[in-house]
């Protein structure tokens, strides 16, 4: 939506939002009923004209049957709260950097549009054609491992520097560790919100959130002001994996909101991965269940890249400064022979946790391999 001089054109703006946004959350009607009469009749403008001349009350043209009483909700006048809420929303898609796209914008994003439960209104910050950029979406447990952050944030360094886009949710854990990692990249990430753009949660990803705005995106298609509520993060996880060519699940407990994303994304034909890990940690269970369910197994990001049909892999993936000075100091002392990471980080007085970092950064990159066991060897180049 695009910001308007004249009064009068801002109050037609105003008034075309707040039928959107009544379509957004119309009391007793399903969002997919919302989203079918749309996809009909072109509007929310066209619906409540197709409603008024009885058109669409009965599924006489393969459209979800409305109630009488549910369309004389649809096309009630707005009310005053419904009226304020839309100029509020015409205001902040004319600031620099916001923009405010309907279900019928050309520029929706078309993956998205596919999908059967798509929102009928984005609101954006950043750079909005991220939203049909080609990507993968890494999810995960909040209270991830810290093995399993590093795992989400170099393989979402990787896979941006190859060119995806990384979408995820913005949480703590897996979610902040895929976008740090991917602001590191060569591409760039979306952050999908469950709250109102204007209401950043978790308060402490706020910074995180800042530079997700300036060097990517964050999304929401809920109103401004919308705060926090359970019911809302598994809600927006189906526009996680509707962005994305395919889900990759990092770590993620039997019952999670992860495991809500991986399987909309089977349900709107999208590849899903897992990480498999140990079977006696609690955070492997989803994972794994995931991976009985037919997710394709990931252990390095050659699998994912396979498993999008992506072949043109670049053969050395950029590593940043800090990790190719602490991987330089590793491969001068790796030879073809095998090392354990604990037996490296001894030899070289390293924190074994960075030297697990710098391994797996020197494996995305395509310099070392894993072997059983938990070996690693230099590769010949």
């Amino acid at each position: 939506m695009q910001a308007t001089d004249s009064p009068q054109h801002a109050s037609q703006d105003a008034e075309e939002l707040a039928a959107w946004l009544r379509f957004s959350s119309s009391p007793g009607v399903s969002r997919r009923t919302a989203v079918a009469l749309v996809r009909r009749f072109g509007s929310p403008r066209a619906v409540q004209q197709a409603l008024a001349e009885h058109q669409a009350v009965e599924d006489n043209a393969g459209l979800p049957p409305l109630t009488h009483e549910q369309a004389r909700g649809l096309c009630a006048e707005p009310g005053n709260e419904l009226r304020a809420l839309a100029a509020r929303t015409v205001e902040w898609a004319a600031k620099p950097g916001n923009t405010l796209l309907t279900f019928n914008d050309p520029a929706y994003p078309a993956l998205l549009r596919q999908t059967d439960d798509p929102p009928l209104l984005l609101h954006i910050k950043g750079d909005a054609q991220l939203l049909a950029a080609r990507g993968i979406a890494i999810v995960g447990a909040r209270n991830a491992s810290l093995q399993g952050k590093l795992n989400a944030e170099h393989f979402a360094q990787s896979l941006s520097d190859f060119g995806l886009t990384v979408f995820s949710g913005l949480a703590r854990g897996i979610d902040a560790a895929a976008h740090r990692g991917a602001l590191r990249g060569r591409a760039s990430t979306v952050a999908v919100m469950a709250t109102g753009i204007d209401r950043i949660y978790p308060a402490a990803h706020r910074e995180l959130a800042h530079q997700l705005a300036e060097q990517g995106c964050i999304v929401s298609e809920f109103a401004l002001g919308t705060p926090p509520c359970a019911w809302q993060f598994p809600v927006r996880n189906r526009i996680i994996s509707g962005l994305a060519r395919g889900v990759l699940v990092v770590e993620a407990a039997a019952a999670s909101g992860s495991l809500i994303t991986a399987r909309s994304a089977a349900a709107q034909n999208r590849e899903v991965f897992a990480i498999p890990g140990s079977i006696h940690a609690t955070l492997s269970k989803g994972c794994h269940q995931l991976l009985r369910e037919g997710a394709a197994l990931v252990e390095t990001v050659d699998d994912v890249l396979h498993g999008l049909g992506i072949k043109d892999r670049p053969r050395e993936t950029m590593l940043t400064e800090e990790l190719e000075r602490k991987a330089h100091v590793l491969l001068d002392v790796l030879s073809y022979d095998a090392h354990t990471a604990d037996a490296l980080a001894t030899h070289l007085q390293l924190d074994a946790a960075a030297t697990q970092a710098s391994l797996l950064a020197l494996e995305l990159a395509g310099l070392v391999e894993r072997l059983p066991g938990g070996a690693f060897r230099r590769l010949k180049r």
